[in-house]
């Protein structure tokens, strides 16, 4: 199948309103991106669907995370020969795909959501390029670094969904048990000077020596999901699941009237899936809470998650706990024994002067090592030095 001229058909529009559709899901994409994509479907040509695909997602595409949202938004995309007039007039259809509406994934579902339509007449300049990138100015992005989850409009909500995601977490290192070469120790790496002594004739220069690996702490997180938790649960869900991304050991539960383990869904590599698989197991979601119960079923199942004193705790929650305080201190000093640092994330810290006088908050802020505010991007984003601070103490 021929092509035809690039500057005449169609083909190029159509690859172009694909990549704006990518951008409006979230998709970093600029205007030399969607040149190459249009040079290699002019290579691989319209014959094969998925040959187009993979072409075309080789270059659109640098995220493992963002594969699967392209090849669904393609999938919706060049089904219906009519889509392209249509996303050219700037009306996004809502064309039947292979799977149902409910199944797309946020990002794919708010791209192909129909947008304003424009006036038939030729736009003005500043209206022909409307970008995620360029949504908000400059004051407006400072606003949301400072603006509480709770305060949040719908759709900055969604903006601030997607920021928390690039947010990085660098968990503090130790010495591990386990030994490498190195400039610094204090045992002699004896492979290494036998190689160095044939390598120089004999004569050593240098005596090569042992110094101990350096490991993350291995990270056990609880994360509060009753009612009052509700607009932060979800965010702070997807920020945990992208800054942890590379973390080895990593082990994340909710907790509401009961505790459900998570770590099976954060072990995918979406943050959409994710997200749709937690839903899918938290049974209690928007309830009471009820931590001192939740730990006893951590105690008695999962006390293995916990190694050997070394584990980092972050337990997620407003304190507002419905459960008996004796049962819930007995439990926190059950896992601050068996614990590096347990350290309370605390949302309530974006009122001044808080102080913790509800009943289990009382009991937390005994028993934790400290506390820190995640309430807005900025304090998310300034986390990892506060986590540096508690456990230099």
């Amino acid at each position: 199948m021929r092509l035809g001229d690039a500057r005449t058909g169609k083909l190029a529009d159509n690859i172009t309103g694909f990549g704006r559709a990518l951008r409006r899901a979230g998709v970093s994409v600029d205007a030399s991106r969607i040149a190459l994509a249009q040079q290699a479907a002019m290579l691989v040509g319209l014959d094969s669907k998925p040959d187009l695909s993979a072409a075309i997602e080789s270059v659109l595409v640098s995220r493992e995370p963002d594969r699967l949202v392209f090849r669904e938004l393609f999938d919706a995309y060049f089904r219906d020969p009519e889509m392209a007039n249509k996303l050219l007039a700037q009306m996004l259809p809502s064309a039947e795909g292979k799977a149902a509406p409910s199944k797309r994934r946020p990002r794919v579902r708010e791209a192909l959501s129909p947008q304003k339509a424009v006036a038939q007449a030729m736009p003005k300049p500043t209206e022909t390029k409307v970008e995620f990138d360029a949504a908000m100015t400059a004051s407006d992005l400072q606003r949301l670094q400072h603006a509480d989850f709770n305060a949040l409009s719908a759709t900055e909500y969604r903006l601030v969904a997607r920021l928390v995601r690039d947010i990085h977490l660098p968990i503090p290192c130790v010495p591990s048990r386990r030994t490498q070469p190195g400039s610094h120790g204090s045992r002699i790496h004896w492979p290494g000077v036998m190689h160095q002594a044939a390598q120089t004739g004999g004569e050593l220069l240098r005596l090569p020596r042992l110094q101990r690996r350096a490991q993350p702490l291995p990270l056990l997180v609880l994360v509060d999901v009753s009612g009052s938790m509700e607009r932060y649960a979800r965010l702070l869900l997807a920020f945990l699941h992208a800054a942890t991304r590379t973390h080895r050991r990593r082990d994340v539960f909710a907790f509401g009237t009961h505790l459900t383990d998570l770590t099976p869904a954060f072990a995918l590599g979406d943050t959409d899936a994710m997200l749709v698989t937690a839903s899918d197991l938290i049974a209690d979601f928007a309830g009471g809470t009820r931590l001192g119960e939740s730990l006893v079923t951590l105690r008695q199942r999962h006390a293995r998650r916990l190694v050997g004193r070394r584990t980092l705790v972050l337990v997620i929650t407003d304190g507002l706990d419905t459960g008996e305080p004796a049962e819930l201190a007995q439990e926190l000093v059950w896992l601050r024994r068996h614990s590096r640092r347990l350290l309370w994330l605390n949302p309530l810290l974006r009122f001044d002067g808080y102080a913790p006088t509800a009943r289990g908050a009382a009991v937390l802020h005994c028993y934790a090592h400290g506390m820190v505010a995640v309430h807005n991007l900025e304090h998310l984003q300034d986390m990892a030095s506060s986590i540096a601070v508690l456990l230099a103490r």
